[in-house]
């Protein structure tokens, strides 16, 4: 039986990952698509990186497929898809999910959001760091 470490362990060996430093440099590209895929108490509590889109881990898949009547046109297989949560577990599942989905330029923030925090890059909307 597989645990969900197992699945994040496969995922990530998969995906690319991003450190925050460099994850800053994409997310600066007006081309890049940044996904947040926090749930939204997350993102109030935390805040959230300057033009994320917030698309929760358990919709992504039906908002990025656009075959999917919940699609989202923003998502695009071949656009740049930069991704990112809380400590980087999500989001290289979200990445390899992408990836099964068509999606060929994908890449997760390294340690998530809390690694960007602690690298003291800007956040939008922040109540507090729960770091």
């Amino acid at each position: 039986m597989n645990t969900a470490a197992t699945l994040v362990a496969q995922a990530g060996s998969s995906v690319t990952s991003l450190p925050s430093d460099r994850f800053a440099v994409e997310v600066d590209d007006p081309s890049a698509v940044v996904i947040d895929v926090r749930e939204a108490d997350e993102r109030v509590a935390s805040g959230s990186i300057a033009g994320a889109m917030h698309v929760p881990r358990g919709l992504l898949e039906f908002r990025a497929d656009p075959t999917d009547p919940g699609h989202d046109p923003r998502l695009q297989p071949q656009a740049r898809v930069l991704l990112y949560c809380a400590d980087g577990t999500r989001s290289a599942l979200a990445s390899a999910s992408l990836r099964t989905l068509g999606y060929t330029s994908v890449a997760d923030l390294e340690g998530g959001l809390r690694a960007w925090d602690e690298a003291c890059l800007p956040l939008v909307g922040r109540l507090s760091s729960p770091y």
